[in-house]
């Protein structure tokens, strides 16, 4: 088996890159794909027999360049990338790393990120090439069903090809324009990863590649703000990681996890970034949020959560960039403030002006959290049992199950920013 497990991994942490590389060579990112699909079929069928590779990242790239090379013997159209692929070491036996290959994922998401791709489909789009995610996951992540996202996605990667559109990273002036787009598609990234982390840590590496990925950000683009609002809020998520669970593997929600157990440093360095992203002047949504979780952070001082300016926050959220899952959480905010009736009444009337909510995890986890507090026994523990079902986490799953037996509120679930609402700007 470990060969098989070999050949997951590879899948998991190195699909945008070598997706990447292959499509600053044939210029098709669907064909990239498929090469590298067969690839790793390939790897599935013959590390398990033969053993892995000492290179699995080149005896990938080897194999799905010939599958391009084959396609492009049959397709006019890829002709003349033939000489350049033909330059790739051949043999994806050899016993030596046949040879080193750049990071290319940054120049991959700005070329998602083109004027010319639809502004709606352009961060998903980011979410499948680079970081490898189904339309399934991505589809869940904005609130999209996953045949309609599955279409837009091909669409898209055929406008990539007929509009032959340049793999490279623009000019300094459409940079900021860009960023946009791949700045939602990290943070989509991340909270994808940071839903479907169970026991096992299975998307741990989808986290990890968010984190990389804000960083080069930043450093591509140190006059934007909002590049370090975002990575300020994932180094805000990242610190508190090995707190959501306790020894047991159970879930620990935000509130009720031990701030020592934080990481000091990445709440530094979220801290020392953020007040450089503050600097410009400019506030901007990631900035914001990672306001947000500049407040929580600041428990593990001062023992307590300022939930007035806390409140502030999420208006001014709101102001600039509304969106279903920041409501949902200036709700629970609200809910400790002026209590859980007037906060319960809120949150119906959000469900009732936006009902795709009915599909919205947090939604109902505040729901049943509110209706017990009320003292609507029955109906939280419908409440409860709808959250249950929505919850990826099987962690998450057991702790909503154990409050609803237990008879008292939950805690609304830790975040590191307002859920899964990226593609509700």
């Amino acid at each position: 088996m470990e060969g098989r497990r070999a050949a997951e991994l590879a899948a998991r942490q190195s699909f945008g890159k070598l997706v990447a590389w292959l499509t600053a060579r044939c210029g098709d990112v669907a064909a990239a794909e498929d090469a590298l699909g067969d690839a790793f079929l390939a790897a599935l069928r013959r590390w398990p027999v033969e053993g892995v590779p000492r290179a699995p990242e080149a005896w990938l790239l080897v194999v799905a360049r010939r599958r391009l090379i084959d396609r492009a013997r049959r397709d006019r159209t890829l002709e003349m990338l033939l000489p350049e692929l033909d330059a790739v070491a051949t043999d994806p036996d050899t016993p030596e790393p046949p040879m080193e290959f750049p990071d290319e994922r940054l120049r991959l998401l700005f070329l998602c990120a083109h004027p010319a791709i639809d502004p709606g489909i352009q961060a998903p789009l980011m979410l499948q090439t680079v970081l490898g995610l189904n339309a399934s996951r991505i589809a869940a992540a904005f609130l999209v069903a996953p045949a309609t996202m599955g279409q837009r996605l091909v669409r898209a990667k055929a406008k990539i090809r007929e509009a032959r559109i340049p793999f490279v990273l623009p000019g300094a002036e459409a940079l900021p324009v860009r960023s946009a787009a791949v700045l939602q598609a990290i943070y989509a990234a991340y909270t994808t990863g940071w839903d479907g982390q169970g026991d096992d840590g299975r998307d741990r590496g989808l986290t990890q590649e968010a984190l990389l990925l804000a960083r080069l950000c930043a450093a591509l683009l140190p006059e934007e703000p909002e590049a370090r609002g975002l990575l300020a809020l994932l180094l805000h998520g990242e610190a508190r990681h090995g707190a959501r669970r306790a020894a047991d593997g159970s879930y620990v929600p935000l509130l009720e996890q031990e701030p020592a157990l934080w990481d000091a440093g990445l709440i530094a360095e979220a801290e020392a970034v953020l007040t450089q992203a503050s600097r410009a002047g400019r506030p901007g949504r990631f900035q914001l949020e990672a306001a947000i979780q500049s407040l929580h952070a600041h428990r593990a001082v001062s023992g307590r959560v300022d939930w007035p300016a806390l409140l502030g926050l999420y208006d001014a959220l709101l102001a600039l960039a509304p969106s279903a899952g920041a409501r949902v959480s200036r709700i629970a905010v609200l809910a400790e403030l002026a209590g859980p009736t007037m906060a319960l009444a809120e949150l119906e009337a959000l469900a009732a002006a936006e009902p795709a909510l009915k599909e919205h995890q947090p939604w109902w986890a505040l729901r049943a959290h509110l209706l017990q507090c009320t003292g609507q026994a029955s109906q939280a523990q419908l409440a409860y049992r709808r959250a249950i079902a929505l919850a990826d986490d099987p962690a998450v799953r057991a702790f909503l199950g154990q409050r609803a037996r237990a008879g008292f509120p939950a805690p609304f679930p830790d975040d590191p920013g307002q859920g899964r609402h990226a593609g509700r700007p």
